[in-house]
C-alpha cells in the first residue's frame, strides 16, 4: 500500500521521532489529565533497578512454568489500584491468545504494561504507550516478547518468499514485521520460522533502543533496559535472547 501524504512518515524514522516533535504542541493545548493518566515520573513501589525487575519477571515464569503460581487472589489491592498504577515492568508482546503475559510471568493486576499486537513489533502507537508507561509511570524494564510457531512471522514468510498478498489490513500488518524476516532468510537457516522469530524479537529491542526522545534518554542514564525474550508455547519457559 502507497501512503501519498507530505506528513507520512517510515516506521524508522517515525520511531526515531517519537512524539518529541508534536508534544509540545499537542500538551500545550491538553493538560495530561488527573488519576490513571497524571502518575509521579518515579512512584516509591515500582523504584526498583532494571535488573531488578528482570529478576522478578523471570522468577515469576519459573514459578508459571512449575505450576506453582503464587498469584491467586486477582481481588486483593483492587481499591488501591483504581487510585494508580505501578507497574514493574512493561511488555511488547503478541496478540495470540495462547500467550498471557501476566500468567507466564506470574504477575497480578497493575504489575505489567503490556502492549500487545500480532507480530510483537513496535509501531508509534506501541511506541507512545510505551513512552508514557516509561516516564510517567517509572517503568524500569521493556521485554520484547516473541512466542514459538508464531503466525504473524509464519504468514510474514510466506509473502517474503511468493511475493503474495493478503486481504484486508493484513499487508500493513506483515510490512512491519518484514525487515526483521528478511535479515532471518539472507542467513538460510535450518529452520526460517525459528530464526525469524527471534530475529522479530532482535530487531525490535534495538528499534526500541533507538527511539528517541524519551526511551534513548532512561535507558542513557541507566533508568530503563530493553531485553528480548522467547516464549516456548509447549512448556511455557521464557528464555532471554
Amino acid at each position: 500500500m502507497c501512503i501519498d501524504h507530505p506528513f507520512a512518515l517510515s516506521r524508522r524514522r517515525a520511531l526515531g521521532l517519537g512524539i518529541g516533535a508534536a508534544s509540545t504542541a499537542f500538551l500545550g493545548g491538553f493538560a495530561l489529565p488527573t488519576g490513571a493518566w497524571a502518575q509521579d515520573p518515579a512512584p516509591a513501589p515500582n523504584a526498583i533497578s532494571p535488573d531488578e525487575a528482570l529478576k522478578r519477571l523471570m522468577d515469576g515464569n519459573a514459578r508459571y512454568a512449575a505450576n506453582a503460581q503464587s498469584n491467586r487472589d486477582y481481588s486483593a489491592g483492587r481499591a488501591a489500584r483504581a487510585q494508580a498504577q505501578y507497574p514493574f515492568a512493561g511488555l511488547v508482546s503478541c496478540a495470540d491468545s495462547r500467550v498471557s503475559p501476566e500468567l507466564a510471568f506470574d504477575q497480578g493486576p497493575g504489575e505489567l504494561f503490556v502492549v500487545r499486537v500480532a507480530g510483537n513489533f513496535v509501531n508509534i502507537d506501541g511506541l507512545a504507550s510505551l513512552e508514557y508507561g516509561v516516564k510517567f509511570l517509572g517503568v524500569p524494564l521493556i521485554m520484547v516478547l516473541g512466542h514459538t510457531n508464531c503466525g504473524a512471522v509464519d504468514a510474514t514468510i510466506k509473502v517474503v518468499k511468493n511475493n503474495i498478498s493478503l486481504p484486508g489490513h493484513l499487508d500493513d500488518l506483515v510490512d512491519n514485521i518484514k525487515p526483521a524476516v528478511e535479515i532471518a532468510l539472507k542467513e538460510k537457516p535450518q529452520d526460517p520460522l525459528n530464526a525469524a522469530i527471534v530475529e522479530n524479537v532482535r530487531f525490535n529491542v534495538k528499534e526500541l533502543g533507538e527511539a528517541n526522545p524519551i526511551i534513548t534518554e532512561f535507558v542513557a542514564n541507566g533508568r530503563l533496559k530493553i531485553v528480548g525474550g522467547l516464549y516456548d508455547l509447549s512448556s511455557g519457559k521464557v528464555s532471554l535472547i
